[in-house]
C-alpha cells in the first residue's frame, strides 16, 4: 500500500475509534476564528495529539484539534488550527487533515485564512472571497504515486473554487451587510512574509493576496473530489505597502478585529449549504 495512503487509513481508523460522526461540511479556522466553536452546537472534540501519525500545530493561536457539531441541522467537522508546510512537515502531511475529513464524509470544504493584502484597493480587515489561487510557489502535495483511492493522476484545476458555493457567500454577505472583497489567493512556502520586491512580483502576476497556507488544501480537496470554497481576512497590508514592518501579532490582532464579521459569514453560509450536501 502507497506509504501516504496507509498513513491516511490509519489515522482514520484511530479517528472511527473515537467517534462515528459523519460530517458534511469541514471548516478550516484561519486566525481569527480560533473560538468559532461558539457557532456550533458541540458533539465531541478530537485533539490533533489523540490521532497517531497525526501532524500537530505548532503556531501560536492554532489550538490543534477536530471540532464535531452542528451548524443548524448541517453537522460540520471544524479544524481549530491548521497544520503549515513551514513548521517542517512533509506537504503530504500539510494536506492529510483535508483528506481526512473527506473520508469521514465531508463533501464541502470551507477554507479560511488570514492573509496579507496585494491589491492597492485592500484595507486592513477587509474579508475576501477566494476566486482562483496561484500555486506555484508552493509544494504540489500530488507529486509522488498518485493514490488512486482519492483521485486522478493528472485532476482538473479550471474551477477550484465552486461557483455556486461563491455565489452563496456572495448573497450572505450582502443580506447581513458585510462588506466582501473578491481576488486571487497565492500561497508562498513562509515562515518570513514577502519582501516588497516579493509583494511586486505578486502584484504583477495577478495576485490580490498572499498567506502560507490553504492552497495545497484546496489542491488535495479537489484531487479527491470535494467542493471548495475559500476566504481571506486581508489582516494587513503586505511588505512595501506601508511604512510598518509586519509581524504575527500584527497579523492576529486584525483577524481578532474582523472576526465577528468573519464568523456570520461563514456561519449563515453554511446555513445555506444544505441543499448541496444532501444532492449528492
Amino acid at each position: 500500500m502507497n506509504a501516504v495512503y496507509e498513513k491516511l487509513m490509519n489515522c482514520y481508523k484511530c479517528v472511527r475509534e473515537k467517534t462515528d460522526f459523519v460530517p458534511k461540511v469541514a471548516i478550516v479556522l484561519g486566525s481569527g476564528l480560533g473560538d468559532y466553536a461558539e457557532q456550533i452546537k458541540v458533539e465531541t472534540e478530537i485533539s490533533y495529539s489523540e490521532i497517531e501519525g497525526f501532524p500537530v500545530s505548532t503556531v501560536p493561536g492554532h489550538a490543534g484539534k477536530f471540532i464535531f457539531g452542528y451548524i443548524n441541522e448541517i453537522p460540520v467537522v471544524c479544524m481549530k488550527g491548521r497544520v503549515h508546510y513551514y513548521e517542517g512537515y512533509p506537504i503530504t502531511d500539510v494536506v492529510l487533515p483535508t483528506r481526512l475529513m473527506k473520508l469521514m464524509g465531508a463533501k464541502i470544504l470551507f477554507l479560511t485564512n488570514a492573509a496579507g493584502g496585494v491589491n492597492t484597493s485592500f484595507h486592513a480587515g477587509d474579508l475576501m472571497l477566494i476566486r482562483d489561487h496561484i500555486a506555484v510557489f508552493a509544494p504540489n502535495p500530488l507529486i509522488g504515486p498518485n493514490i488512486d483511492e482519492l483521485g486522478t493522476r493528472f485532476p482538473d484545476m479550471s474551477t477550484v473554487y465552486d461557483k455556486e458555493l461563491q455565489q452563496i457567500i456572495r448573497e450572505t454577505a450582502k443580506e447581513n451587510n458585510i462588506y466582501l472583497q473578491e481576488g486571487v489567493y497565492t500561497q508562498l512556502t513562509g515562515p518570513s512574509f514577502e519582501s516588497p520586491s516579493d509583494i511586486k512580483m505578486m502584484r504583477v502576476l495577478g495576485s490580490d493576496a498572499v498567506g502560507m497556507s490553504t492552497v495545497v488544501e484546496a489542491i488535495a480537496a479537489n484531487h479527491c473530489g470535494m467542493k471548495i470554497c475559500g476566504i481571506s481576512c486581508i489582516s494587513n497590508l503586505a511588505a512595501g505597502m506601508t511604512e510598518n514592518p509586519l509581524t504575527h501579532e500584527e497579523v492576529q490582532e486584525a483577524a481578532d478585529m474582523a472576526a465577528p464579521c468573519f464568523k456570520k459569514l461563514v456561519t449563515e453560509s453554511v446555513k445555506k449549504f444544505g441543499k448541496l450536501v444532501n444532492e449528492n
